[in-house]
């Protein structure tokens, strides 16, 4: 029996038993996690395929341990500029050792309400009375004037996020999405709160440093953010 899960913005083929290696997950060592999104289950022939995932479905791991892959060298050269750059990169991964699949027992996406059956339109409708007719004195009395609706307030202007190391284009609209458009908002944030919003992003990000560096940009500190970005790694120290 195999299941086809996504884990971490990444499709994986596991069956029970198996260690896998995964961008960095947010459990700690030891604990178990489950993942909901599994694409596909070959039960021995019997094959589900979800649409695009399978309600219910659920593939259960335990997390063994937190590490670094191998260093990969990224090299930048801008041809008669004199420029050069060389990092090493080390991507963050988790080694989780699957523990179950199942089909069932998941969570289920709640099912649509049925609208309400339409109220049975009564029998006969009462006979309208006559209108009568307005006097004179009533009629000379002016009609007070609507009072005016209050005009709607401005939003907050947004932040250009991305000037946090460690944030790109996709992850600043996404905290935009969750109401998190300047660097006031961000730095009040938790580091955990933030990875769990931008979880269904593609790849590894490490947050620990995004709400400091937010907190000198909501400050005005340029020159010290600046300076410490060039210490850091994808927003990590």
């Amino acid at each position: 029996m195999y299941a086809i899960v996504e884990i971490a913005g990444q499709q994986f083929k596991v069956a029970k038993d198996q260690k896998v290696f995964v961008h960095r997950l947010a459990a700690e060592e030891g604990k178990k996690v489950t993942f909901d999104n599994v694409l596909l289950i070959d039960n021995g022939g019997d094959v589900t395929i979800g649409a695009p995932a399978i309600d219910g479905a659920s593939v259960g791991a335990k997390v063994v341990k937190h590490l670094k892959g191998d260093k990969v060298i990224v090299f930048k050269k801008k041809r008669r500029k004199g420029y050069k750059v060389k990092n090493g990169h080390r991507q963050s991964l988790t080694e989780i050792v699957i523990e179950s699949i199942s089909a069932t027992g998941g969570k289920k996406k709640a099912a649509p309400k049925k609208e309400e059956k339409a109220a049975a339109p009564k029998k006969a409708a009462a006979k309208k009375a006559a209108p009568k007719k307005e006097t004179a004195a009533k009629a000379a009395v002016p009609k007070k004037a609507a009072p005016k609706k209050a005009a709607p307030k401005k939003a907050a202007k947004a932040d250009d996020l991305k000037k946090i190391e460690g944030i790109g284009p996709k992850i600043a609209s996404t905290l935009a999405e969750a109401g998190i458009s300047t660097f006031a908002k961000l730095a009040k944030t938790d580091a955990a709160k933030i990875a769990e919003i931008i979880a269904d992003v593609r790849g590894n990000h490490v947050t620990d440093t995004w709400p400091a560096q937010a907190k000198m940009a909501a400050e005005g500190k340029w020159d010290e953010l600046k300076k410490w970005q060039d210490e850091l790694d994808g927003g990590k120290a």
